[in-house]
């Protein structure tokens, strides 16, 4: 991925005020899963004359446009990431609710397999495997 959220934005002629601007770049450099309070209360600390309902309304564009992904992780909470990211799955800890990415080519493989089996061609998926630790502390 090349191209910034921002740069993807005005591609796709979306209007960028200088709060969407912000959101922008607070998403772009998020290397977590975000909600949208989060998104909120990060951008605010760059700008504290946004408010959290334009957050919503900007996540709710960008999530249109296909800048985004938004992820449901079972816990209540849209989270978001950069549609554009390279291919990874989620590993959700239900303890604390921390969000692992990983890739296993493996895995990867082994859905190609199972499609082609099926008499398809896979053109993307998502998986999210959940769990709690094997060992605590």
């Amino acid at each position: 991925m090349s191209d910034t959220i921002i740069a993807r934005c005005e591609a796709k002629g979306l209007r960028m005020t200088g709060q969407r601007r912000t959101i922008a770049q607070v998403l772009q450099q998020s290397d977590d899963h975000p909600d949208v309070e989060e998104l909120y209360a990060r951008a605010s600390k760059v700008d504290s004359g946004i408010s959290i309902a334009t957050v919503y309304r900007t996540v709710k564009l960008f999530e249109e446009a296909g800048i985004l992904e938004r992820l449901e992780f079972g816990d209540g909470r849209a989270r978001y990431e950069d549609a554009e990211r390279d291919h990874h799955d989620h590993l959700i800890d239900m303890q604390s609710g921390e969000v692992i990415e990983f890739v296993d080519p493996e895995i990867e493989a082994l859905q190609e397999k199972i499609a082609a089996k099926l008499g398809y061609k896979l053109k993307g998926h998502r998986l999210e495997l959940y769990g709690v630790p094997l060992k605590q502390g």
